[in-house]
């Protein structure tokens, strides 16, 4: 796996166009290539900020988030929240690099996603091109974070090895490698957290990642995420008071 780091200048309210913040600066792209973009610039070209002081982050918070929990019950006085069926903190709102604004997840994050990838195969002409847009989280009892993807497009989401051998010959009946997660972990960790100005990275040698040319169906979005009740951890997730988000 190669990952190329792609610097850019400063990123603020006056970008309005992220398909020409990305025509800026890629220059050129190899077929079965995978371009991550941080879920930060396309809010901002979005507009998707507010300006510090103008509204509380708690309001914010129950604003953006699907399930929050209040503040008072964090050691650290800290909003866990999820959203798009994703664990997030504070609904996926953040100040850093900001510049004075708080800057929320895009609207809709499938969308660029989707877009960026139709724009970018167009333009240099190849078949098999993926799109990450990323995002950092927390991991439960671990400190730091690690990248999230939280929309994705031109390969599969998944690599499933249920019904395969191991290399004993075990059949395994429950294995999947998360893709999505697996590339934005690699590209975050290139992009960096704090004044690198890294927003975008192309990542190529991916010989794990089953492209496909065309944005992911509805069904296999869904595949992607797990019901509460469902998920390995319900008995933690399902023991806490979550109040509702208003995009709940």
């Amino acid at each position: 796996m190669i990952v190329t780091p792609i610097k850019t200048h400063k990123i603020t309210s006056e970008d309005k166009d992220i398909l020409k913040i990305l025509d800026k600066y890629i220059n050129s792209l190899e077929d079965k290539s995978v371009v991550a973009v941080t879920s930060k610039i396309i809010a901002i070209s979005e507009g998707r900020i507010i300006k510090i002081g103008s509204i509380s982050k708690d309001e914010l918070v129950m604003k953006e988030a699907d399930l929050y929990l209040p503040r008072h019950m964090s050691k650290y006085d800290f909003m866990i929240s999820i959203k798009n069926g994703i664990f997030t903190a504070s609904g996926g709102i953040d100040e850093s690099n900001g510049d004075g604004y708080y800057v929320m997840w895009p609207k809709n994050p499938q969308a660029p996603a989707n877009k960026i990838r139709e724009h970018l195969a167009k333009k240099f002409n190849i078949k098999n091109i993926g799109v990450i847009i990323t995002d950092s989280k927390t991991t439960p009892l671990r400190w730091g974070v690690t990248g999230v993807a939280i929309a994705h497009s031109g390969f599969e989401a998944l690599n499933s090895y249920i019904g395969k051998p191991d290399i004993f010959g075990r059949i395994m009946k429950a294995e999947k490698l998360n893709v999505t997660d697996t590339l934005a972990g690699t590209a975050v960790g290139v992009m960096g957290e704090g004044n690198e100005q890294i927003p975008l990275a192309v990542i190529e040698d991916v010989s794990f990642v089953k492209f496909q040319p065309r944005n992911p169906t509805e069904e296999e979005l869904k595949d992607l995420k797990i019901d509460i009740e469902d998920d390995l951890y319900a008995p933690l997730i399902t023991s806490v008071p979550w109040k509702k988000g208003e995009k709940s």
